[in-house]
């Protein structure tokens, strides 16, 4: 099929979508629901549980998944949970933690995103977080949700929804607006600093963009949504595919540029490697639906599911045969994983679970303390081998102490 050619708006070429605008409810579909001992029938029409860069829509959870939490920040002194500790923060109960970065050029320096305009920042490696605020995204009557951020030296990149970027040149000490399009097809939800004055940014309906002139002109870097990517190959057999709302549930990406993501109902997930013009579809291997995807420390993809399995995969890169890792998950859904070296993992997920590896994941063992973490733990973050955190819903942070 011939590829399809870019439209400009304002600045930004746009993948064309040939398939219809996916309806903003489903859009909703992007929440980081916690995933308990129920069975995947019971779950098929939840909104399923990611890992970065992925979503958590308006609320924490799904209605009869939250588990009500002690506020943090009420502890005088933090509490060390074997090799974590938690940290109080100065938020309100109920903001949603979704991302953090720190700044490469001064290591202490970090901000931490979330719900209801949340922006924290630390000068002291994590330890302690104040509030920050941006006057540009003040303007507007929008309480903006926080999704993504990244830095590359002293530059950095904030998106969130409603549609919004920020830029900074000078470690955050100042954020710039840059104006998006308003044809923007779905909302962005991952931002990755490449370079000077470069970056790439994901929406929630495929569209990949790259920009060289800090945010004031972006490139399509696919040539249609992944609505009508699946619209072709529909008929090769993705099981699912019909079923597909135009939306993704959770999109990670790789140190080398290489993207997975999973399809908003589980059903199937897909691919992207630099220099594709489509996003390449797979079909799952478990006959319970998808929950995250990521990468290992070596290059090979893991696989999480509903119920609390574990797959990792069985070669470097993309690949789509997986194996069953044996994992103490108790039934309750894993959510995220997050790897300090090609060795050494954490698994992060509902009421309060936490697992480690030092094998590569053929072995898993229980961070026991944690269990009266009274939350869902949905991110884990290692930003090199000493700094590592984990997000939990209602301003739930760990921090990994070295």
């Amino acid at each position: 099929m011939a590829a399809a050619s870019s439209q400009q708006f304002a600045g930004l070429a746009l993948p064309r979508n040939r398939s219809s605008t996916a309806a903003s409810s489903q859009r909703a579909a992007f929440a980081r629901a916690s995933c308990s001992s129920s069975s995947d029938q019971n779950q098929g029409s939840s909104v399923g549980c990611g890992g970065r860069r992925s979503f958590l829509g308006g609320a924490a959870a799904s209605a009869g998944l939250v588990i009500a939490l002690p506020t943090l920040r009420s502890s005088a002194a933090e509490e060390q949970l074997s090799q974590w500790e938690k940290v109080p923060l100065p938020i309100d109960p109920g903001v949603v933690l979704l991302d953090l970065s720190f700044v490469p050029d001064e290591p202490n320096r970090g901000f931490l995103l979330g719900t209801r305009q949340t922006l924290l920042e630390t000068k002291d490696g994590g330890r302690s977080w104040a509030p920050r605020s941006v006057a540009s995204a003040e303007e507007e009557d929008f309480n903006y949700r926080f999704n993504s951020i990244s830095f590359k030296g002293k530059e950095g990149w904030i998106i969130g929804k409603p549609a919004i970027l920020l830029h900074t040149s000078n470690a955050g000490e100042t954020w710039e607006r840059i104006p998006l399009s308003s044809r923007l097809p779905g909302n962005p939800v991952v931002i990755q600093a490449t370079g000077d004055k470069q970056a790439e940014m994901v929406t929630d309906e495929g569209a990949i963009y790259v920009t060289s002139n800090a945010g004031y002109n972006w490139k399509a870097a696919v040539e249609e949504t992944v609505s009508a990517t699946l619209n072709r190959t529909v008929s090769s057999g993705i099981s699912g595919a019909s079923y597909y709302t135009g939306t993704f549930n959770t999109v990670n990406r790789s140190p080398q540029g290489d993207y997975v993501a999973v399809s908003s109902r589980g059903n199937f997930y897909m691919t992207w490697e630099p220099g594709q013009p489509y996003w390449q579809p797979h079909n799952r291997r478990s006959a319970r639906r998808i929950q995250n995807m990521g990468w290992r420390a070596d290059g090979g993809l893991w696989l999480v599911v509903r119920g609390g399995g574990l797959y990792l995969g069985k070669c470097s890169g993309v690949c789509e045969d997986f194996e069953e890792a044996s994992i103490p998950s108790r039934g309750f859904g894993i959510l995220d994983l997050g790897y300090r070296s090609k060795d050494e993992a954490w698994a992060a997920g509902g009421s309060g679970m936490l697992l480690k590896t030092t094998d590569g994941g053929n072995t898993w063992s229980r961070d026991r303390v944690a269990d009266s973490i009274a939350a869902n733990l949905y991110s884990v973050k290692f930003l090199d081998n000493k700094k590592g955190f984990v997000l939990g819903n209602d301003g739930v942070l760990l921090r990994y102490l070295s």
